[in-house]
């Protein structure tokens, strides 16, 4: 299993640090606004499932971004495995719980490292 973390350095920029359990480390970088575009985006398709590429596509915003925002998303359980490759919203209001865990990290918040 890879270790991963996420921080929010000043700037508010998302940074996602993975670890693999073979092979090197890596960072991923996502910008507030592009993290707020894809809650946005999830919140908007309701119901239905998503993959990132169809939230990338949408978006047209660098892959890296959208998949860091994701893995941060699935991490908070902002978002949930569907089937296949598909994750769906958690609750009806994906966004506002978005911006709740990209507070509550960039603050400190006990439980949000």
């Amino acid at each position: 299993m890879r270790d991963e973390t996420f921080i929010i350095e000043e700037g508010g920029v998302l940074f996602r640090r993975v670890t693999p359990r073979r092979g090197v480390p890596y960072e991923h970088t996502c910008t507030e606004q592009v993290y707020k575009d894809v809650a946005f985006a999830i919140e908007q398709l309701g119901a239905a499932t998503f993959t990132g590429e169809m939230i990338r596509a949408q978006l047209d915003a660098p892959h890296t971004q959208v998949f860091t925002a994701l893995a941060f998303l699935k991490e908070r359980s902002c978002i949930v495995p569907a089937r296949e490759k598909r994750h769906r919203a958690a609750s009806d209001f994906v966004y506002e719980d978005a911006l709740i865990e990209w507070h509550a990290l960039r603050e400190g918040a006990p439980g949000s490292h």
